[in-house]
């Protein structure tokens, strides 16, 4: 059963990223969603850039090992999703790129957002 749940955690951990990543996208068809956008950018913007551990890793990792398993073996989540979430060979300059990308993304999403918004007012 842990290792259903590690599954879990895995699983929305990359629903997390991708959410930080993209989310302005859905904040663009339904504005109120960036009063959870945002704080959830910001999290992860400062996971990235002081090289802080997001909670659901020792969490997953804690569930891994009541399962038994050996971290990140197995199916299609180990296989797929683990990679995107912990990329190989990731660097604290990796790290600060991608932030920065997660800020540039979402700024340039809301910029167009709110010119959007205002010029249709």
């Amino acid at each position: 059963m842990y290792g259903i749940f590690a599954g879990a955690v895995i699983l929305a951990h990359f629903l997390f990223i991708t959410f930080v990543a993209a989310g302005g996208l859905l904040v663009w068809r339904w504005h109120r969603l960036a009063w959870v956008h945002i704080p959830a950018v910001v999290w992860g913007v400062v996971i990235e850039l002081t090289g802080w551990i997001c909670p659901l890793t020792p969490l997953e990792n804690h569930l891994r090992r009541l399962s038994g398993s050996s971290p990140y073996s197995g199916g299609f989540i180990e296989q797929y999703l683990i990679p995107v979430i912990y990329p190989a060979n990731l660097t604290a300059n990796t790290q600060y790129i991608l932030g920065a990308l997660v800020i540039v993304v979402n700024l340039v999403i809301y910029i167009i957002i709110i010119r959007k918004n205002c010029s249709s007012d």
